[in-house]
């Protein structure tokens, strides 16, 4: 942990250049390793197909960001967590933002380690 999933419309496919945003949401997280383990690092999107937006009378997009953690964080590490990453979604959107209606959202989804299984060997890789 923790993963990363990004939904977006396909109607901004072409502009929204997500695995940037992906390699940004990702290094967010590395800079954290103190608290977010490299080796559990997942991201991915998901480009959505069908969907609707409002009451579809014009040709609106959304990105929805889930940020998936395991449990035992502080408040404060998780808000700081997704303030800067919900500061780096705003900032690689801006342009798109500025040119059409675009949603952006974030949530933080935390869970027991009891409902969670595991087996991965990346993290010997960063414990050198």
């Amino acid at each position: 942990m923790p993963h990363i999933i990004i939904e977006y419309t396909d109607n901004i496919k072409a502009e929204a250049n997500i695995p940037a945003l992906l390699e940004k949401m990702n290094n967010v997280l590395i800079a954290r390793n103190d608290t977010f383990p490299i080796g559990g690092i997942r991201s991915r999107a998901i480009e959505l197909h069908d969907y609707r937006v409002a009451d579809g009378a014009e040709d609106d997009a959304f990105v929805h960001t889930i940020l998936k953690i395991g449990s035992g964080r502080s408040e404060e590490i998780k808000k700081a967590t997704c303030d800067e990453m919900f500061e780096v979604i705003k900032e690689h959107f801006a342009d798109l933002f500025n040119k059409r209606y675009l949603a952006l959202s974030m949530e933080i989804v935390e869970f027991s380690e009891g409902g969670s299984y595991k087996h991965n060997n990346i993290h010997s890789r960063y414990k050198k």
